[in-house]
């Protein structure tokens, strides 16, 4: 089953001479699409894709992706998606790299998906380096890589990735690529319980039984100092 979520950006770029005009019309999108108005905001935000506005692009492609206010239709949300991933909109290349992984709307292709998350993973994009760490952690669509793996868990987690945490959590606890860390393996794992990991608290014990109570209280140490520095000393 797939489990994704579409994000509304924060932000629009302008793509056209009448920028506040359109300014105007994708705000009036997001908003009729906020209070669950999605027929208003498709037909706002149609104009302006059709014109080659990449958000715009997006936001149909996961309107009609999710059924919102339409019927699903995965072969044109691929379409939506694509045409605003080759501009580079990271959000579409995730969502167009879900779209290969589940053959939502295309041949089923897990190559071509990791061909998208990468792009949007370079990019900065969490879920996206998440998704491409899952990838070389168990060989889809790409090589098995351990150290490849390590290292995307780890960019995302430093943008409070819970699943992510979680990940990094355990190849510590088990030694997987790098050696075994109990004081490593419990930060990671407590800072992804802080954010909301489901199955995390349940790891963090296990992984405590292994620690003394001066290594969990150095390993909480280690948290609270992670996330007091924005991810930037963990």
């Amino acid at each position: 089953m797939r489990i994704s979520k579409l994000l509304v950006p924060v932000t629009f770029s302008m793509l056209f001479s009448s920028g506040v005009a359109v300014a105007a019309d994708f705000d009036k999108g997001i908003n009729a699409y906020n209070s669950g108005d999605f027929k208003t905001a498709l037909a706002e935000w149609m104009p302006l894709a059709e014109q080659g506005d990449a958000e715009s692009q997006y936001l149909i492609g996961g309107i009609y992706d999710y059924g919102y206010g339409v019927t699903v239709n995965y072969k044109t949300a691929v379409k939506w998606y694509t045409l605003s991933a080759e501009q580079d909109f990271m959000m579409s290349q995730y969502a167009l790299g879900v779209m290969y992984k589940f053959g939502d709307g295309v041949p089923q292709n897990f190559e071509t998906a990791v061909s998208w998350y990468a792009k949007a993973a370079k990019q900065g994009y969490a879920e996206a380096q998440y998704n491409l760490a899952t990838a070389y952690s168990y060989g889809t669509g790409v090589l098995q890589n351990g150290t490849t793996s390590l290292s995307w868990y780890t960019k995302a987690a430093k943008q409070g990735h819970a699943e992510a945490q979680d990940n990094l959590g355990v190849m510590y606890f088990n030694g997987e690529v790098t050696t075994t860390d109990y004081l490593r393996a419990y930060m990671w794992m407590n800072l992804a319980v802080y954010n909301g990991g489901e199955e995390s608290a349940v790891k963090q014990e296990v992984i405590s039984e292994g620690m003394t109570s001066a290594d969990i209280a150095k390993a909480q140490e280690m948290s609270s100092i992670c996330l007091a520095s924005n991810y930037t000393d963990c």
